[in-house]
């Protein structure tokens, strides 16, 4: 009898432990995100599965060394002997793979008792650190890591008649070395490696069609050839004008920078970005938005957070499958009021014309949501979900 009594502070801790619980399945439970990144995917990946997401990952590009082009050669042997007064290290990769390629060649000593007595400058913490690994020491790196930055201090220090070399990082820097030429400067381009289409397009056409169809929430872009890469191929496709409407309207587009969002830009397109351009912030801007973006409904005395590929109910996560997650938007958009079986039929992905799918759809939706009551069938007329009466005024003109 003893072991059955309740301590004073049981249900507290009861209700704690059940919170806890809830709490377990992370911000991003029930979205679906897709990554198009090439380097650093499966980081960011992590990153969103812990806290809950479903993770689509298609690379939207690849990165191809140039350690044996012809144009990388010529810029290192130009480089070694005509030493510039200034070079921009952009990425780390590339630093890397340019010691690594001008090594190969037996330029490595010589490049990099060049590099020694220039103006040094990294673009961020990372190529810091690929500058630092070459037994080099740079002279000044933005905190922002934004090349605008570089610029502006450039620009500040003057560049008139100042040899500049800019390490390229397979994608166009959108002013910089115009801005660079139209001071006076003479620039010398860097291409270190080259961003190219995938050579297995298929995830990639995957995450597009995911896309599209709403099977995603979220994508996200952390290089702007990737983004571009990504649009170019909806085009090829003929999907261009379907995905820019997802992404106006259904799919968050979250970029890791404003450079990283121009593509997307140019096409009209608003994104979201962190304030700083790192993927864990990315991540951190995700799990805001988007279950700020989730539709949350009091129906039948319990909370309802509609999401992605599932459904919170009082905090509970109930996974969906997709035919009911259209039901139960198509429900939601008219919380309280009758949707007829047509349409409700027509919601449906590849349904046909029979309205039994509806019923068949309909009846595995009240066993994943775990509650029957959340939705009413209305006979001869459709299916309505039971908005609370004290929600009724609220969604009547909806």
């Amino acid at each position: 009898m003893y072991e059955q009594q309740q301590r004073p502070d049981q249900p507290a801790r009861q209700a704690a432990d059940m919170a806890g619980q809830r709490a377990e399945h992370g911000p991003l439970a029930g979205f679906t995100v897709g990554v198009t990144a090439a380097r650093r995917a499966d980081e960011l990946g992590a990153l969103l599965q812990r806290r809950g997401a479903a993770v689509l990952h298609a690379p939207a590009l690849r990165i191809v060394q140039l350690a044996d082009d012809s144009e990388l050669l010529a810029a290192t042997k130009e480089l070694i002997d005509r030493v510039p007064d200034v070079v921009v290290a952009t990425t780390a990769i590339g630093f890397r793979g340019w010691v690594e390629a001008a090594d190969g060649w037996g330029l490595g000593e010589a490049l990099l008792d060049r590099l020694r007595g220039v103006e040094l400058l990294a673009r961020g913490p990372k190529v810091k650190g690929a500058i630092r690994a070459a037994g080099l020491t740079e002279e000044w790196s933005p905190s922002s890591e934004s090349m605008a930055e570089v610029l502006d201090r450039l620009m500040e220090e003057g560049v008139d008649g100042r040899r500049i070399a800019v390490q390229l990082h397979g994608e166009p820097l959108p002013g910089f070395v115009e801005s660079l030429r139209a001071g006076g400067a003479e620039v010398v381009g860097v291409p270190v490696y080259r961003w190219m289409p995938p050579e297995d397009l298929s995830p990639v056409d995957r995450l597009l069609d995911a896309t599209v169809s709403r099977g995603v929430d979220a994508l996200t872009f952390t290089s702007a050839p990737a983004a571009a890469s990504l649009l170019s191929r909806a085009e090829e496709r003929g999907l261009l004008p379907e995905l820019l409407a997802a992404l106006h309207h259904d799919v968050l587009p979250a970029c890791v920078g404003p450079v990283t969002a121009l593509p997307l830009q140019a096409r009209g397109v608003d994104t979201v970005q962190p304030e700083r351009f790192r993927l864990g912030p990315l991540v951190q801007l995700l799990c805001q938005e988007l279950p700020g973006r989730a539709r949350s409904l009091p129906i039948a005395g319990h909370r309802v957070e509609i999401r992605g590929h599932a459904v919170l109910v009082d905090g509970d996560l109930k996974p969906v499958p997709p035919a009911g997650m259209s039901l139960l938007r198509a429900l939601s958009r008219r919380p309280g009021w009758v949707v007829a079986r047509a349409e409700l039929l027509r919601a449906l992905p590849g349904a046909g014309r029979d309205e039994h799918a509806v019923e068949t759809a309909m009846a595995r939706l009240r066993t994943a949501l775990g509650a029957p009551k959340l939705i009413q069938t209305v006979v001869k007329r459709g299916y309505r979900l039971a908005l609370d009466p004290a929600a009724d005024a609220k969604y009547a003109d909806v």
